[in-house]
């Protein structure tokens, strides 16, 4: 019976990472080829802004109005998917010196990149203020193709950004009446014409008949290019319509790994595949792509990307934790039969060898005490790690919403400013509210920490030279103990000791450089010092 059991646990131990990982070879493969790619960002980083950077030297060196016009639009580019405010900063260039030149045609091209862009930065309301300043019907025929195209992607990304349904049929609404102006105004035969085609029979519900225009777009991309990232978007959005998820995945693959390798920022596909990975079980990708594009939105510097990525995150985030802790609670459950049957060997054996010799008894319970012990203390340090991996997880965590909520009573500031006060009804928070939080955050993460390291005032203090210890009452950590505590709980990273503190990373480097002149001077390493107290000693 005992062997049966063991048998049986070993096949579920090993079976487990196993489960759930049966995929496609060519998903797999285009899985591993976006977590490279992921892996490289920074390599990608760099090469768009050694591009960046040279275009900004042929401008430097460039005197033809023409000409830096031309430069300038590249540039424009080369940002708008990268850095939306340097984007707009030389669409604005290019608005004054073609009013400086009296060109009337490529300032009002300026001025729809300009509706473009702040639509794509969540400057909804200067967007439409700049459409307003523009009469569609002075435009020449090629501006009014770009005016409707403009008006089409400004509701479509507020379609995203509203995610309200009143709001989203008015806008499909005026998308479809723009759509069809567009489609009448362009060529049959070009590209474009086929593209809004394609998206008009979406709307319709004729997903075959899309989903054929957009796989001959998308033969005639070249893979690698930002076109054949969007081409491959938009078939994941048909595929999606028309119920096909291997091929619908397969898109937002390629999509989100040429997004990566061409360093685009605003990088819709590996948002939508996070969410689509977390609704097919696979949540440590989900949790790790929706970090990364939420990383990338930080750096496009797009409200409107970091509010549609704030409603899948928790979700995602949520999931993976829970993830976590049914691991954790599956792995308790094995190392508790896996001690029953341990046992059950150990006292097997015990009573053979006291029935071979009774001498040996003394020396099985010295070997199953020491057994004991070795097993008592490994728990312990696994205990300890865990114990810090979470609380520095949860710090970090804490620190991120408290400045959420600065971010949010900045916005009622404005709104204010702005008159919004249909905005307003939907926001309720307070400096003095939030200022609380903080406070009792704080003295949450004292009492906790000396829950876990209650010598760590002493032990820290005598790494100091006499009369500059510390003394503290209530189990309270000063601001500069509380930047010690946190590098004790493994968290060295000055940006994230600044963003739960609140205080400038210089304010963080002032503080620590303070302590570090009260050290005894034969101590060496002090930092390192700090995160060894309370340590296990194996």
């Amino acid at each position: 019976m005992k062997k049966r059991l063991l048998t049986h646990t070993l096949i579920l131990l090993f079976s487990l990472p196993i489960l759930g990982t049966a995929k496609d070879p060519t998903i797999d493969s285009l899985l591993h080829v976006l977590d490279q790619a992921i892996k490289d960002r920074s390599v990608y980083t760099k090469q768009k802004e050694d591009q960046i950077d040279s275009l900004k030297n042929l401008i430097s060196k460039t005197m033809s109005a023409t000409e830096r016009l031309r430069l300038q639009n590249d540039l424009i580019s080369a940002y708008q998917s990268f850095k939306c405010d340097s984007a707009l900063v030389y669409i604005q260039r290019n608005i004054d010196l073609a009013a400086s030149v009296n060109n009337h045609h490529l300032l009002l091209e300026s001025k729809l990149k300009s509706v473009f862009v702040l639509a794509m930065s969540g400057l909804f309301t200067q967007s439409q203020d700049m459409l307003d300043s523009i009469s569609y019907n002075s435009l020449p025929t090629h501006l009014k193709i770009f005016y409707c195209w403009s008006i089409i992607r400004y509701n479509e990304n507020l379609i995203k950004y509203t995610a309200n349904d009143e709001y989203t049929t008015f806008y499909k609404e005026e998308n479809y009446r723009y759509r069809d102006t567009l489609i009448h105004l362009l060529g049959k035969g070009s590209d474009m014409y086929k593209k809004e085609k394609s998206f008009q029979l979406l709307a319709k519900g004729s997903f075959a008949e899309a989903a054929d225009i957009q796989s001959q777009l998308f033969a005639n991309e070249r893979p690698g290019t930002h076109g054949y990232a969007m081409s491959a978007m938009a078939l994941s959005i048909v595929y999606e319509e028309l119920g096909n998820d291997r091929l619908k995945e397969y898109y937002l693959l390629l999509a989100a790994i040429t997004d990566v390798k061409l360093a685009v920022k605003e990088n819709e596909a590996l948002l939508e595949l996070a969410i689509y990975l977390k609704n097919h079980g696979d949540t440590d990708r989900a949790y790790t792509y929706i970090n990364v594009a939420l990383e990338d939105a930080n750096f496009f510097n797009s409200r409107f990307r970091n509010a549609v990525i704030a409603r899948s995150q928790p979700l995602i985030q949520a999931t993976y934790l829970h993830k976590i802790a049914q691991q954790s609670e599956n792995l308790r459950q094995f190392a508790i039969g896996l001690s029953i049957l341990v046992f059950g060997l150990m006292l097997t054996l015990y009573f053979l060898y006291k029935q071979i010799k009774k001498v040996s008894e003394a020396r099985q319970h010295l070997k199953v005490a020491n057994e004991q012990l070795t097993l008592v203390n490994i728990h312990l340090d696994e205990a300890n790690l865990i114990r810090e991996h979470y609380l520095g997880h949860y710090i970090n965590q804490c620190g991120i919403y408290l400045d959420k909520l600065d971010e949010f009573r900045k916005s009622v500031q404005r709104k204010i400013k702005a008159g919004q006060i249909e905005d307003l009804q939907r926001m309720n928070i307070s400096s003095r509210a939030q200022q609380r939080d903080a406070e009792e955050l704080y003295a949450s993460f004292d009492r906790s920490f000396f829950q876990m390291y209650p010598n760590f005032l002493k032990e820290f203090n005598t790494l100091l030279r006499p009369g500059e210890q510390y003394h503290l009452e209530k189990n309270r950590l000063s601001t500069e103990l509380r930047i010690f505590a946190l590098m004790r709980l493994g968290i060295s990273d000055v940006n994230q000791i600044a963003l739960f503190l609140k205080y400038s990373i210089q304010t963080i480097y002032n503080y620590k450089s303070k302590v570090k002149n009260k050290v005894l001077p034969e101590i060496e390493n002090f930092e390192e010092k700090v995160k060894q107290i309370g340590a296990i000693n194996k």
